[in-house]
């Protein structure tokens, strides 16, 4: 009896046993894979549950007729790669060339079985620590003081295993099908499940419900074989040309536009479906009528007997029967795996069907616990590609530097130049970097300056709603004031009913940068870091506080802020408002001067011509200086040769102005090792 009530006391024992990892990732899709891919190169413990036997399993299936929408721009005209991400919407984040999506693909718009084969390479060459075949079917907390966020994090599985984490981290996406309840809602079919052979639907009337980019493609599968397609939405159709916003009809699937506007039977409507219903005749086929029509009708009462629209008015538009209607009305988060301990609400509004998230990511309810990927989205809902993977990749190692912060000590990456160099660091960035041109108004660099203005700390790509947290977010000091650089589209170019393509559209002049409609660079000046209150009570569309200064870089029609006069020029400008210094590079002689005419000088001759720093001069620099004006020829300059008393004020006066220098180079002062 003892030898059995030990062995059973063992069986209860093992059965509640936990397994400890620091990080649970649920979900091995491109988001858990991405957050998989930061730890492991951080060297934390970690573990990725996901219940299929591979990666990607959403892929598997969805879209429904395998052709992507994400881009896969095989040639820019660039070798940089940092530039080219901004064209390649499908690859994580590696340091592995081989695991760049156009080796996967030469499609422009990839098949998505290529995507499946894509994540599972990247799990696999990467060594990532992912349990497949398990299943979190439930969720809660332990309370613990000891533990990072004040509790555990307690994951059960299909198998009834408890996982215990310090940090979770969730990645399941937005899988659950949306669906509207109205009365004959069990004749409609789902996206997830209908027939995408086209010939399954020769000579048939079909409506669709759902206005969304699913919708679009199942009407694009059977165009060419159906009587006709109507298609209901409660909202307008949204282009993502006007919207600027990837998530909105794409025109790989718009051809159902062209047939209703011109005149080939298909068509649009507006309407609320949960006030439609749905009435099946003997033949099969099925009637739109509304709901009111039958709330007061006997529940016994014959087909026949049921009024229908068409009944009062002769011309209603769905009056013609249909054989099918197909739901495409998107996906939601799965909540239900989730204990009421742990607080996981839906959002409002249009963010209803993603949990409520802060700006960093992390939940309202519950410290400690992130949301990754496409249920990450409701942060930038309609207005930035957070919820795609070439967004969510961004927003994702942002996640995992914020935790290394947190709970490592490890401060946000950072590097610190020389003030001299804060115009070419902007500018390097706003031409190559992938992170700030993809999550625009959401991500942002961050240029901290150092006492006195003499250099400046770098931080890329940071979450601009949380920008008031900074210091504590990043474990970096803001003492001095700092820049912000983001990536804005013109305030009032986006929307559904915008003219985008209007004559006069661009803007082309430095002094109008501030109207610049496309894609441009802006920098926000702030002389302190702006308080949780002033960005509570930013003006609405601005992803920030009002500025003590900002300066827009004017739109450009290649995406390339290179130019000279229009681009480099106004912002050294304004950088030097802002911090009351000259920003300018100078030759070893304009130093030389400036050391004996000037109390201060410029940080350039600091930095470089009094350290004995500085670029050498030789004929061929000079011939080309000639050239382009910013030196005088002294070539055949005879030091006899009469000379006007005021020639060295007037030279001294030149230096002052940003044209025509007329200084010479280092040799022609340091002749000698010893002068």
């Amino acid at each position: 009896l003892a030898l059995a009530m030990y062995a059973s006391g063992l069986c209860a024992a093992g059965s509640i046993a936990f397994l400890y990892h620091d990080y649970c990732i649920i979900g091995a899709g491109p988001s858990g894979l991405q957050a998989a891919y930061f730890l492991q190169q951080a060297g934390r413990d970690y573990v990725v549950f996901e219940r299929s036997h591979a990666p990607g399993s959403f892929f598997a299936l969805y879209p429904r007729h395998r052709k992507l929408i994400s881009i896969n721009k095989q040639y820019t005209g660039k070798s940089n790669s940092e530039f080219n991400l901004r064209h390649d919407w499908n690859s994580l984040l590696s340091h592995d060339p081989r695991l760049l999506f156009r080796h996967y693909s030469r499609d422009f718009f990839p098949n998505a079985d290529t995507m499946v084969h894509y994540l599972e390479d990247f799990a696999s060459l990467l060594k990532l620590q992912v349990q497949y075949n398990t299943a979190i079917v439930h969720v809660t907390l332990e309370k613990d003081e000891q533990a990072w966020n004040g509790h555990y994090f307690l994951l059960t599985d299909q198998d009834r295993q408890i996982y215990k984490c310090s940090s979770l981290l969730v990645a399941t996406g937005t899988w659950v099908p949306n669906v509207v309840n109205f009365p004959g809602s069990e004749y409609v079919e789902g996206y997830e499940t209908v027939s995408i052979n086209p010939e399954d639907f020769a000579g048939q009337t079909v409506l669709i419900l759902g206005r969304g980019n699913s919708a679009f493609e199942t009407a694009e599968n059977i165009l060419g074989v159906t009587n006709f397609i109507h298609m209901v939405s409660r909202s307008r159709v949204r282009l993502s040309w006007a919207t600027h916003y990837v998530g909105d009809l794409r025109a790989i699937n718009n051809g159902l536009l062209d047939t209703y506007q011109l005149k080939s039977l298909d068509g649009l409507l507006e309407g609320d479906l949960e006030d439609l219903a749905i009435i099946k005749d003997k033949k099969g086929k099925l009637h739109i009528t509304l709901r009111f029509y039958l709330e007061n009708r006997n529940a016994s009462a014959d087909i026949d007997s049921i009024t229908l629209p068409q009944d009062e008015l002769d011309n209603f538009a769905t009056r013609a029967p249909y054989d099918r209607v197909i739901r495409c009305l998107g996906w939601k988060f799965d909540f239900s795996i989730y204990n009421r301990s742990l607080r996981m609400m839906p959002g409002k509004g249009n963010t209803n069907k993603y949990p409520q998230i802060k700006p960093s990511y992390e939940s309202r309810g519950t410290r400690g616990l992130f949301v990754l990927g496409t249920a990450s989205h409701s942060v930038d809902f309609r207005k930035s590609a957070g919820g795609f993977i070439h967004g969510f990749r961004y927003t994702t190692r942002a996640v995992h530097r914020l935790l290394e912060s947190r709970h490592h000590g490890v401060p946000w990456p950072s590097t610190v130049y020389p003030i001299t160099q804060l115009t070419n660091s902007i500018i390097k960035r706003v031409n190559e970097a992938s992170g700030l041109y993809q999550m625009f108004s959401v991500l942002a660099d961050i240029i901290l300056l150092r006492e006195n203005a003499t250099a400046f700390e770098y931080l890329e790509e940071y979450p601009v709603g949380i920008l008031a947290e900074l210091e504590i977010q990043t474990g970096r000091k803001a003492p001095s004031g700092l820049f912000v650089v983001i990536m804005e589209y013109g305030k009032n170019f986006s929307g559904a009913d915008k003219d985008v393509f209007y004559y006069n559209r661009a803007v082309g002049e430095a002094q109008h940068a501030w109207q610049s409609n496309f894609l441009h660079p802006v920098i926000y000046y702030y002389k302190r870091l702006p308080t949780e209150h002033e960005m509570r009570l930013r003006p609405p569309d601005w992803p920030l506080p009002r500025p003590d200064a900002v300066h827009h870089i004017v739109e450009d029609f290649l995406t390339d802020w290179t130019a000279p006069n229009a681009h480099i020029l106004p912002l050294r400008r304004f950088l030097e408002n802002c911090l009351s210094t000259d920003l300018r590079s100078f030759f070893a002689e304009s130093c030389f001067l400036f050391a004996f005419t000037r109390q201060k000088l410029p940080p350039f001759c600091q930095q470089g011509y009094i350290r004995m720093q500085g670029l050498v001069g030789s004929q061929g620099l000079q011939r080309h200086a000639v050239e382009a004006g910013l030196l005088e020829d002294f070539t055949f300059t005879d030091s006899s040769s009469d000379t006007h008393p005021d020639s060295h004020q007037g030279s001294q006066d030149q230096l002052l102005k940003d044209h025509t220098i007329p200084l010479r180079p280092l040799q022609h002062l340091v002749n000698t090792k010893d002068e």
